[in-house]
C-alpha cells in the first residue's frame, strides 16, 4: 500500500546518501538526483550536478548514480534522490532538471560535471519585464 505524501510531484526521497551506499537504492526509480561534494573541515556540501532518470531497467536513478560513481567518483561524495509519482511524465522530469540547472548554472562550483549549461526551452518562455 502506497501512502500519500504532502507533495504533488515527489513520492519518496533520500537525502545526503553517501556515494558508497548508492547500491542500496531500489531498482527502477524515476526522478532526479543531486550530486554534492562534501567538505571535510566545514561539513558543507556543495552541488556539483543535477541529473534525472526516466526509469526503466537500464535508466533508473541507481544505474545513473553507479555510472557517475565509476566515471566521475572523485568529483562527488554524497547524493540526494527524489523519486516522482507514476503519473509524472518524463518531459515533466526533464523540465524540473532543466530548471534546477538553470538556477545554478553560473555557480562555478556547480559546473564540474555539467555538459549542458542551462535550460534551452526556458529561453522560449516570455519574460516578466518587457522592454
Amino acid at each position: 500500500m502506497t501512502r500519500e505524501t504532502p507533495l504533488r510531484l515527489i513520492k519518496r526521497r533520500e537525502l545526503m546518501l553517501a556515494k558508497q551506499d548508492v547500491d542500496l537504492l531500489p531498482r527502477g526509480v524515476r526522478g532526479f538526483y543531486v550530486l554534492y561534494k562534501g567538505m571535510r573541515r566545514s561539513g558543507a556540501r556543495n552541488v556539483v550536478y543535477v541529473g534525472m532518470s526516466y526509469g526503466g531497467q537500464n535508466c533508473c536513478v541507481r544505474t545513473r548514480l553507479r555510472t557517475h560513481r565509476r566515471k566521475k567518483g572523485r568529483l562527488w561524495t554524497y547524493c540526494s534522490v527524489f523519486e516522482v509519482w507514476e503519473n509524472v511524465r518524463d518531459d515533466e522530469i526533464a523540465e524540473l532538471e532543466g530548471l534546477f540547472r538553470q538556477i545554478y548554472k553560473t555557480d562555478s562550483r556547480a559546473n564540474k560535471l555539467n555538459v549542458r549549461k542551462g535550460f534551452r526551452k526556458l529561453k522560449a518562455v516570455p519574460r516578466l519585464l518587457t522592454e
